[in-house]
């Protein structure tokens, strides 16, 4: 008899959205005495995974945390081949997205990365738009703080210029000047590596979400641990702020 975790998921259970903390890569590659860089090579294919498995599980949006804005305090030769290989990894998957009809969106300081990367982002972004049904989120330079204060900076300015008044003020009118503008929030938030910590990913958006901290490191983060980690979501009643009696369905009268 198959596990809870095995059995089939309600479609109508699974997250629409789902964002992944991908941790792991560095103690990865240490524990088997290779170097680092070899860690994120691997964690290149496990984006690769998750990306088809998402898709396959019945996910619409996936949002991978791929380079925070404190990520540039690391070595200088670790950030130089993680930009090396952000690039490859959009030109060889850009005619893979056409061809499967995936969407990439991009959250962030997106002109704050290297030149090279920022225009295979575009052509990427620019060739997939008009795809509806699945879309891959890349967070790149992105901080939530960073977001905030960014998104603080140009509501002032719409407030200064007439498009806003504070006196509207709400998460609705606030949220359009976010990098996830038009996204919906996350359902489900995962972190690989044993890790139990948000590292400054999607403070506000998440506000509601579901955790799942997982001890597998991010190259070995397969399609059934994306699985588990749904299944796991499905069992949760999500209450927002009601109570589980409140989310009955009413008696039929009779």
């Amino acid at each position: 008899m198959p596990s809870a975790s095995q059995a089939p998921i309600d479609p109508a259970n699974v997250p629409s959205h789902v964002a992944i903390i991908m941790d792991g890569n560095g103690r990865w590659a240490k524990q088997r005495g290779l170097p680092r860089i070899e860690g994120h090579r691997r964690g290149v294919e496990a984006v690769r995974t998750a990306t088809y498995a998402a898709r396959d599980l019945g996910v619409k949006m996936l949002t991978l945390y791929a380079f925070s804005a404190e990520n540039w305090n690391r070595p200088k030769d670790e950030v130089g081949a993680l930009m090396g290989l952000l690039e490859l990894y959009l030109r060889k998957e850009l005619e893979t997205f056409v061809r499967d009809r995936v969407r990439l969106q991009t959250i962030g300081r997106i002109e704050g990365l290297p030149v090279a990367v920022q225009r295979q982002l575009a052509v990427t972004v620019e060739k997939t738009q008009g795809f509806a049904d699945y879309t891959l989120v890349l967070a790149l330079n992105y901080g939530a703080r960073t977001e905030v204060a960014d998104a603080a900076r140009a509501y002032a300015a719409a407030v200064r210029d007439g498009r806003e008044r504070p006196d509207d003020a709400s998460w609705e009118s606030f949220a359009r000047y976010l990098y996830t503008c038009g996204m919906p929030d996350p359902d489900l938030v995962i972190r690989t590596s044993g890790e139990t910590r948000v590292s400054n990913f999607l403070l506000l958006q998440a506000a509601y979400a579901e955790f799942v901290f997982t001890p597998v490191l991010w190259p070995d983060f397969s399609k059934a641990d994306l699985a588990s980690a749904i299944a796991d979501y499905a069992r949760r009643e999500r209450r927002y702020g009601q109570t589980s009696e409140q989310l009955k369905p009413a008696p039929a009268a009779k």
